[in-house]
């Protein structure tokens, strides 16, 4: 039996994870922009 919830709760932590750092590198390269 497989918990949802916890699966959930950990795909939503590791996509958290990796999308994190990947906004502030893009917002960081926007502002270097300018």
């Amino acid at each position: 039996m497989i918990n949802w919830q916890v699966l959930g709760q950990l795909i939503s932590l590791g996509i958290i994870v990796l999308v994190g750092p990947a906004v502030i590198v893009l917002l960081y390269l926007k502002k270097s922009n300018l």
